[in-house]
């Protein structure tokens, strides 16, 4: 149940970036709300999962996630490439990611 917490909040802040993305600096109103509401839940669900993981482990999931998604909805949605360096750090996210649920002590399994 944590991972799914955690899962649900890294969904909700891939919403509120793509939707910040999408409000063009706040000036069209319903992408602009979205922003709000899907950070809310997102920092509500992440506080959630904070009961289970240590700060640290938690944020590093959440962000971490959040990066590689939002990677593929920029590149998918709005036509962002990304250079050869940016796809090489972003593996290194995703490996440091499964390094720690693999194999660290610290995140809960």
């Amino acid at each position: 149940m944590p991972y799914l917490i955690l899962m649900l909040a890294v969904l909700a802040e891939t919403i509120g970036t793509t939707a910040l993305q999408a409000s063009q600096q706040f000036s069209r109103p319903l992408p602009s709300a979205i922003v709000v509401v899907a950070y809310g839940a997102a920092f509500y669900l992440l506080a959630i999962a904070l009961k289970t993981f240590p700060v640290g482990v938690a944020y590093a999931m959440w962000s971490g996630m959040g990066i590689v998604f939002i990677s593929i909805i920029g590149f998918a949605i709005f036509g962002q490439r990304l250079d050869l360096a940016a796809i090489i750090g972003i593996a290194l996210i995703m490996a440091g990611i499964l390094v720690i649920n693999l194999l660290s002590g610290t995140a809960t399994h």
